[in-house]
Formats: structure tokens, C-alpha cells, sequence
């Protein structure tokens, strides 16, 4: 377990804290934050996610593996949809705590943390499948639920229709269908282009976890008590959800342990840009992905230690 927490802290740490002293120390200024986020958003991850699923044979146990990934938040969001009803919960209450839940960092800080606790090519290629299962759900349900949030008038097929559009032009969204329409089809991605783009997903890790620095200074944050209630959703039930459906799948290790890892990552920067576009609970979000940031180090490796990595 100790040498397990040391590559994954230490890395977090080293890289994290080297994007917040670049701020601290004025060699990045307030905004260009915004260029590496676009780089990695744009560039870095669908580069990954397009050369790893590419090469991906989605055969039985691929498919088992992605349908326990993307089951805990179909049961989260219909739980959710159940108690609101019952309970009579405001759109806001119930879309604060869906999009608290469900929306997590898979690829920016998903992929690195799993990448440093399992140091394995094989253990690259599940996290980026379970972000595959679980990103396509999840952003359709919080791009569906923010839209409906912001035209409270629409009716159901203009919402849909704007949804749609809105995932069609989504670079993560659409890597994904491009690698799966290679693996699907058979057809190899040629090795002189497919060698740039693994050289441009490495990258992804390294800027990714340095944002993270960048993004948490100078910026101000309230409501932290509240968000540390809130995140309680996204740290402990969300993968203790996780962790009963891959029972359920019968997953095997590293199989199981990434899929409940995976659903216990903080909330994603990319909340925040959401939550201003949309005008919805931006204080809250900023205060959320600090919060479960900086608390990640400690409560992912207590996942890991409730998994049986010692």
C-alpha cells in the first residue's frame, strides 16, 4: 500500500504543485489556463482515446467490463429521479446533486492516477474503456439536464435536438466514435499517423494533473462546507455503487478496482466552464472541484486499500 500511495501521490503533488508555483510566480498568467485546458481538451485526450480504442478488440469480456462502468450511473440518475419525485426536490436540488455525482474527471485526472497505481500498457487500456462507458452517459445526461435547466419552456424534441448537436461537435465524443469505428471495422490505423497520435495522448497525463495547479490558484472560494457535504455524493457513494456492480459482473483485478476508481474521481474542471456557461451553482462547483482535488491523494488510496492494494 505504501508504495502503491507513493506513485500516486508523489506524481499529483510534483506536477500539481509545479502549475500552481507557475502561477505563484507569474510565469502563467490569469487565462492561460484556458490554452492548456484547450490543448489537452482539444488535442492530448482525444488523441488518446482515439489510438487506444482503435486497437481495442471489443470482444465478450470488453463489452462485460464496459456495461459494469457505465451501470452505477444509470442506477444514481433513475435513484435520483425516484427520491425527487417522491420527495418533491427542486430542478435545481435534483440537478446540483445528478451533476455533483456523475460528472467526474476521467481523463484528466482519471486516467494519470490509474496510470501511476497501475503501472501497466493493460491497465492504460481499461481506464480509457471506462471512460469510454462511462463519459457517453454521463455527459449526455449532464449536457441533457443543463440544457433543460437553462430552457425550462422547451419541449422534449427541441431539447434532444440541441443536445445532439451539442455532442456532435464534443472532440472527446467524437474520438471515441472514430476509434470505435476503426476496431469495429478492422480497418488499422496506418503506423506513420497512428505513432504521432500516441506521441500526442502521452502528453495527456503530465498537462492534465499541471492544469490542476493552474486552475486552483486565485481563484475564490465559498460555500466549501457545503460542497464538502455535497461531495460525499461523488466520494463515497457513487463508487460504493461502483463497487457492488462489479460484483454483480463478476470483474476480476485490475478490472474491478479501476471501474470503482474510476467512478470516485473528483469533480472535472471542465464543471466549472459548464457551470458558468449555463448559470448554474458556479460558486458551488468551484468550491466541489477543490475540494475533492485536494482531498483526492488521500480518499482514492483508501479506495485502493478497501480494493486490497497493500
Amino acid at each position: 500500500m505504501e508504495n502503491t500511495a507513493l506513485r500516486t501521490i508523489v506524481p499529483i503533488l510534483l506536477l500539481a504543485g509545479a502549475g500552481f508555483m507557475s502561477r505563484r510566480l507569474g510565469i502563467l498568467k490569469s487565462g492561460d489556463a484556458r490554452v492548456l485546458s484547450a490543448y489537452v481538451y482539444w488535442f492530448a485526450l482525444p488523441a488518446l482515446l482515439l489510438a487506444n480504442i482503435a486497437e481495442t478488440q471489443f470482444d465478450a469480456e470488453t463489452m462485460r467490463f464496459m456495461a459494469a462502468g457505465v451501470t452505477p450511473v444509470l442506477i444514481v440518475f433513475f435513484f435520483y429521479m425516484l427520491i425527487a419525485r417522491i420527495f418533491s426536490f427542486s430542478k435545481n436540488t435534483t440537478y446540483l446533486m445528478t451533476l455533483s455525482t456523475i460528472f467526474g474527471s476521467w481523463g484528466f485526472f482519471g486516467i494519470p492516477f490509474v496510470m501511476f497505481a497501475f503501472p501497466t500498457r493493460e491497465a492504460e487500456k481499461l481506464a480509457i474503456l471506462s471512460l469510454v462507458s462511462i463519459a457517453v452517459i454521463s455527459v449526455t445526461i449532464s449536457i441533457t439536464l443543463l440544457e433543460y435547466y437553462r430552457l425550462e419552456k422547451t419541449t422534449i424534441w427541441r431539447g434532444l435536438f440541441i443536445v445532439v448537436k451539442k455532442l456532435s461537435k464534443n472532440p472527446l465524443i467524437l474520438s471515441i466514435m472514430i476509434g470505435l469505428a476503426f476496431a469495429l471495422s478492422g480497418i488499422q490505423i496506418p503506423a506513420l499517423i497512428l505513432t504521432p497520435i500516441h506521441m500526442l495522448g502521452s502528453t495527456t497525463a503530465t498537462v492534465a494533473i499541471f492544469l490542476l495547479g493552474v486552475f486552483l490558484y486565485g481563484r475564490k472560494y465559498t460555500k466549501l462546507f457545503y460542497a464538502l457535504r455535497l461531495s460525499i455524493l461523488k466520494v463515497i457513494f457513487l463508487p460504493l455503487i461502483a463497487f457492488f456492480a462489479v460484483g454483480l459482473f463478476r470483474l476480476t483485478e485490475p478490472h474491478r478496482s479501476i471501474i470503482v476508481l474510476m467512478h470516485a474521481m473528483p469533480v472535472a474542471l471542465s464543471m466549472i466552464v459548464l457551470s458558468e456557461r449555463y448559470d448554474f451553482n458556479k460558486e458551488t462547483f468551484a468550491s466541489l472541484i477543490l475540494v475533492t482535488s485536494l482531498a483526492a491523494g488521500i480518499y482514492l488510496n483508501l479506495w485502493l486499500l478497501i480494493l486490497g492494494h497493500w
